[in-house]
Order: structure tokens, then sequence, then C-alpha cells
């Protein structure tokens, strides 16, 4: 952190009201908490202002800004939010696999924390779907509070792979299908600043990259989860499940407003290019 980390306004952000244990469940509730005050987005890509990793621009971002950010922005915040709270935490790496074709480049970072004598996966930066914290083991199973069953696995040639079994509402749209479905693969390897700082360059600004292609927004609910990709709007709550097409710029700007907490004016919305 190139600053002092403002846990008490962080804590604010994420509204978690007591500090937490370091502990497996007070990774879970900071991971929780997080996911479900600060949207995932990419948005300030399309608006050609370029994504900032470094520890202040994110804060400034993420917390003071009320914005959300994609996954390079989330789990630096989280990073360092751990790091102050005192768990010992490094980023890794991780492909996602959701989109089809080959062997997917390196376009996430998810966050590998250490307690007890344990090592543990924690990631509030996927937007994909909400994967609870997990413990760095053969065969380990989570069930998030949407309904999703999520395992760990071995994987010969990518190291570990995470996998998904739910409903496919509760995505952003990929991921789906019958059974247990690859979600991203990742190694233990260490990562440097460089490395996260490639990846979120290539991610951001490749042409052609979904982050570079589309406008993506996800948040988390307490008992689902809502998406906006371009003008497509889809949201699950428990068994209740509504989605359709935006056709007003009106009603897109209340809708990142209302449901995701993302306030832009009405020239940052045109500026979008979706009407």
């Amino acid at each position: 952190m190139s600053s002092a980390f403002n846990l008490p306004a962080y804590m604010e952000r994420i509204r978690l009201p007591a500090r937490a244990t370091v502990d497996h469940h007070g990774l879970a509730a900071v991971q929780r908490a997080h996911r479900l005050a600060i949207p995932f987005e990419n948005l300030d890509v399309p608006l050609g202002r370029g994504i900032d990793i470094s520890s202040d621009a994110v804060f400034g971002k993420l917390v003071v800004g009320g914005r959300g950010g994609y996954c390079f922005e989330q789990n630096r915040l989280f990073l360092d939010a751990l790091e102050a709270l005192g768990f010992e935490a490094r980023p890794l790496l991780a492909r996602v696999w959701l989109n089809g074709g080959g062997v997917p480049p390196k376009t996430h970072t998810l966050s590998l924390v250490s307690f007890g004598g344990q090592e543990w996966i924690a990631d509030p930066g996927f937007g994909g779907s909400y994967t609870p914290p997990m413990p760095l083991v053969e065969g380990a199973e989570a069930e998030a509070p949407d309904g999703a069953k999520f395992r760990l696995t071995r994987d010969a040639e990518h190291g570990w792979m995470l996998l998904r079994d739910g409903h496919g509402a509760t995505t952003d749209g990929r991921g789906g299908g019958e059974g247990f479905q690859p979600q991203y693969s990742f190694t233990t390897d260490l990562v440097w600043p460089a490395d996260l700082e490639v990846s979120n360059r290539w991610t951001s600004t490749a042409p052609d990259t979904r982050f570079t292609t589309l406008k993506v927004v996800s948040i988390v609910l307490p008992h689902g989860f809502a998406t906006l990709t371009d003008r497509q709007y889809r949201r699950r709550a428990g068994e209740e499940e509504n989605a359709g097409l935006i056709e007003d710029p009106r009603v897109y700007r209340m809708r990142l407003s209302m449901m995701f907490g993302i306030d832009l004016s009405k020239e940052e919305v045109a500026a979008l290019g979706l009407f």
C-alpha cells in the first residue's frame, strides 16, 4: 500500500459494523459484505479513463468515489483491507474458462489468504457469480447464499480448477449448464506487481476482450444476483426472476443507480454508446 489504509472508511463502505476476526468466519464476513456493497463494473474502460490498480487510485474510486470496479481493482482493495485487518494474503492470477475457445489468458486475479496453518482462496472480484471463500484443499466444497455449489479440484495442466453448479440466472450469463462447470483455473505461483499490471493492461486495452467490447455490471444480492451486460438486464432474488432489454438511456441510468449503486451523469451514459 502506498499510503496508510483507511480501514474505518472501508468498513463503512461495505457496511460491516464490527472489525472482522482473523479466521475463516472473519474472511467470509468481509468478502460477503464487500461484494454486497461494491458492484463489479468495467465502465471506465469504454469511457476512456483506463484502469489504475494502484492502492490509492482503487481506494479513491471504490471507497471515496462510491464506484465499482473489475477484478484487478476489487482484489487490490480487498488485499489492502485484509492486510489492515491482520490477515496474511497475496494475489494469484487465473484463467477464466467461461468464454469458450482454447486456453484462456490470465485475465483474472483472486487472493490467497493464510491463517491457522491453512490456505484459503477468497475473491470479491469475480463478476460472473459469487464464490464464498474456500480452503485450498482437493475436493473442498462450498455453497453460496444463492444456492450455487462450488468445488475445488486439482488440474493436471492448470493447477487448480474452480467448478460451479448452480442456477444460470445467478451468473452473468456464462458458466451455466448441467452439473459442475469450470469457472477459472489458477496456480499458487508468486505473482508480482508487474504481473498484475501487465494482465490488467491487456484485459482493459486489447481489442476483442470482454471488457473492451462490452459494458459489464453485476452485484450480489442477499439471496441472488443482478447483472447488466450492455442493455440486457437480469435479476434473480430467491425464486423471483426478471429480465429485459433496456431501450431508454434514462432507464439505464436509473437502473445503474438504484440496483447497482453506480451514479453516472447523462453525458457519461451517452458516452457509453449503448443508445
